[in-house]
């Protein structure tokens, strides 16, 4: 009988319907028992409002709003912006209509900002949706500000002043023809200025003061408009910054905003794979597709039923920071071989045969493998990670 006490009792076990529940009623699956999915995605809500809450109680004056784009990093949109409104947060950013349109169908109430800015033509879809644009462009302007006049509304919009990163947004020249501009203005409700850090993640870096001066310099031409430019390590690095919205995403769902200091946040997401078989491998026998990993000594072999098409990052089976490896029966077990379309090897030698068996779970990502160390093996950042998850896992929410 497999020792079960204590966390590693998760680890082993398939998840069951007695483990289900106590967790939320929300649950997205391919099929109805996660003990069949290839992967399960555990997603603890609790965790996820505890990082909102952290950012919004250091803030002197902002009130926090949460980035819910690409299906909230990943981890579901619906979900997750039920959780943050429940625990007070009324504005939501997304990168593109549709998004916004099933999150306003979902929280009517909600202020629900279109990063992408207004598409050519669909102003009026913006307005049957109640979306509001972020305006990047003069043309974008002219098309909110005309379609308003035509129809004698007054509908808010943001304008998204460009301050160094590059990107989207008015130059600083376009924002002080526009602040001079009343014709224009009069016509629609500016309800948010903003702007984008380039380099907020390295909090000592000039180009963070060169930004927040030249936006500065901006927002004072509109000074009754509420303004936001802090981003996740914004808010946590500059929560005395007198602006009115701060907009965490990457925080949130416990990824490290900072490059160069350790993660303030709690981790949000654990993800478990299934060992569908432990196998014998001889002395100088390969494992995997291109044979290039040879066994130096006979080895014990868990094959693991998660692969690149569940969004493991086939590069990470060859990372040079490694060695990449997965927490299964209480040790870490280095990935072996190339990582294919749905499985993965993992040297199981160390462990003891009679702690490891088919059918258990090994944590790929969660409190023993964090999600920027996993990110760091794949020489990619947390976002990437966590908005590659694919569909086929079973995404259990727990609220506690």
């Amino acid at each position: 009988m497999l020792d079960r006490k204590g966390h590693d009792a998760r680890l082993l076990a398939s998840a069951s319907r007695a483990q289900r529940r106590d967790r939320t009623s929300w649950q997205t699956s391919p099929t109805e028992d996660p003990a069949l999915a290839g992967g399960i995605l555990d997603i603890n809500l609790k965790a996820l409002t505890d990082n909102w809450r952290h950012i919004r109680d250091m803030q002197s004056t902002a009130r926090v709003a949460a980035v819910v784009k690409a299906n909230a990093y990943g981890l579901g949109l619906l979900p997750v912006a039920d959780a943050l409104w429940a625990e007070g947060c009324r504005s939501f950013f997304v990168a593109l209509p549709q998004e916004g349109e099933d999150l306003k169908a979902h929280l009517p109430q909600a202020e629900v900002y279109v990063l992408s800015g207004l598409p050519r033509g669909e102003a009026g879809h913006f307005h049957e949706h109640d979306l509001i644009p972020v305006l990047n462009s003069w043309e974008e302007i002219e098309e909110w500000a005309a379609y308003n006049a035509r129809h004698e509304l007054r509908l808010p919009a943001a304008v998204h002043v460009d301050t160094g990163m590059n990107r989207l947004g008015l130059d600083a020249d376009e924002a002080r023809r526009l602040a001079g501009h009343e014709g224009l203005l009069r016509n629609f409700r500016l309800s948010l200025l903003m702007s984008h850090l380039a380099c907020a993640d390295m909090p000592g870096h000039e180009m963070n003061r060169r930004q927040k001066a030249l936006f500065d310099e901006i927002r004072a031409l509109f000074p009754s408009v509420p303004t936001s430019l802090a981003n996740s390590a914004a808010a946590l690095a500059w929560p005395d910054w007198d602006h009115e919205l701060a907009r965490p995403g990457i925080a949130l769902y416990g990824g490290n905003p900072f490059s160069d200091r350790p993660n303030p946040m709690r981790p949000v997401v654990t993800l478990y794979a299934t060992v569908l078989q432990v196998r014998e491998v001889k002395r100088g026998e390969s494992v995997g597709y291109g044979a290039t990993w040879k066994a130096k000594e006979d080895s014990r072999i868990a094959i693991l039923g998660l692969g690149y098409a569940d969004g493991l990052f086939r590069c990470i089976a060859d990372a040079r920071s490694g060695p990449a490896h997965v927490y299964v029966a209480g040790q870490f077990a280095p990935y072996v071989g190339r990582i294919s379309m749905d499985l993965a090897a993992v040297d199981v030698s160390a462990i003891p045969p009679q702690s490891l068996e088919r059918g258990m779970r090994a944590e790929i990502m969660g409190p023993h493998v964090g999600v920027d160390e996993l990110a760091h093996w794949a020489g990619t950042i947390s976002y990437e990670i966590l908005t590659s998850l694919g569909p086929r896992f079973t995404r259990l929410y727990t609220a506690s």
